[in-house]
């Protein structure tokens, strides 16, 4: 409410004789009250006419930002966790195109916010499409939420970066279910300890908590399979290490890949895949480092975002080692084409 206004609203009924009416003041604020709600009104118009003209475009909204609007939505705090209908909260988008023209929609009614950790839960119908959370988050966070539906996943499925940019995490549907119960978990996440060497101990780190809002999505398999594209080539050489061979596949037809390594030296393995499901693939590495399981890098632009998994075969030995693929959740013609790196020292 601007000066402006006041005066407008005093001239309009300053000039004749103010009744008798012990209520006078009350309804000027009431008036007052009327012009602000109509200006917040105005201006939520304007965003969600920003937003459908983006939608209109067929932006991958998964690389867009979202903006907060006020929404009425579930708040969790880790003390309280209670519901809350005035916390500002980001609309989602209702419908959006990734990139491989797969179209998502969000499951009315399935928005939640998890502020400063905490644990929430949401049911949404299942119509036998297949189900993901899309998530922003404001601040500065290292809860790394947790999601699941009851179903065992490994390693389990989770948001790991604090972005305003929405991110997608597959859901696994039991199968038959009519509904599922989607529960976001960031209680047992995040903080740890830094190991103090003067004090001879691991001091505990409180964890940083931003606020999540989260919602569940729908989305309809491509009519015929998606061509994700090839994988960047591995470099040659980086920081001591030689690349000795690759193997390439798509998943889900090729879920499997073997190496056999000599004796007497070191080795290390990394994944890149391409296809909107890449962050999905999952790696499972046997023979070596069992029990280790890893996940795709995605490399687009930039440096080598090498995370390698390193094993170590002693001299007049022979190792072989098998990496299993999965994936949480339905791939549903959006297949993904990955490739196997060794390097050696």
């Amino acid at each position: 409410m601007t000066v402006q206004d006041l005066r407008d609203v005093l001239r309009e009924h300053g000039e004749s004789p103010s009744p008798a009416n012990p209520a006078r003041h009350e309804q000027v604020r009431a008036r007052i009250r009327a012009i602000r709600r109509r200006r917040r009104v105005t201006a939520i118009g304007t965003v969600a006419g920003v937003v459908a003209g983006v939608l209109a475009l067929g932006v991958p909204m998964f690389r867009a930002t979202v903006e907060p609007s006020p929404r009425a939505t579930t708040a969790v705090k880790p003390a309280q966790q209670e519901t809350t209908a005035t916390q500002p909260t980001p609309k989602l988008p209702e419908r959006f195109t990734a990139p491989d023209d797969t179209e998502y929609r969000r499951v009315a009614d399935s928005q939640i916010m998890l502020e400063g950790g905490g644990k929430a839960s949401v049911t949404v119908p299942v119509t036998g499409k297949p189900l993901a959370v899309g998530a922003v988050c404001t601040g500065s966070d290292d809860s790394g939420p947790r999601v699941s539906t009851g179903e065992r996943t490994v390693p389990p499925a989770g948001f790991t970066v604090c972005s305003r940019h929405l991110a997608l995490q597959p859901l696994v549907v039991p199968r038959g279910a009519k509904k599922v119960t989607v529960t976001v978990d960031a209680t047992t996440t995040g903080g740890g300890c830094v190991w103090d060497k003067a004090r001879n101990t691991c001091e505990p780190q409180r964890p940083k908590r931003g606020i999540w809002f989260l919602a569940v999505y729908e989305w309809t398999p491509p009519a015929r399979p998606v061509d994700p594209g090839e994988p960047k080539p591995f470099p040659a050489k980086v920081s001591g290490w030689k690349l000795a061979e690759t193997k390439t596949g798509t998943f889900p037809q090729d879920a499997v890949v073997t190496f056999h390594l000599e004796g007497g030296h070191s080795y290390g393995l990394d994944q890149l895949c391409t296809g909107d499901l890449a962050s999905s693939l999952r790696f499972s590495y046997l023979g070596a480092n069992t029990g280790v399981v890893g996940s795709c890098g995605v490399w687009e632009s930039g440096p080598w975002p090498y995370a390698m998994n390193e094993v170590r075969v002693p001299k007049g030995e022979r190792l072989r080692v098998s990496i299993r693929l999965s994936m949480p959740g339905e791939v549903g013609n959006r297949p993904v084409r990955w490739s196997v790196g060794l390097f050696r020292k």
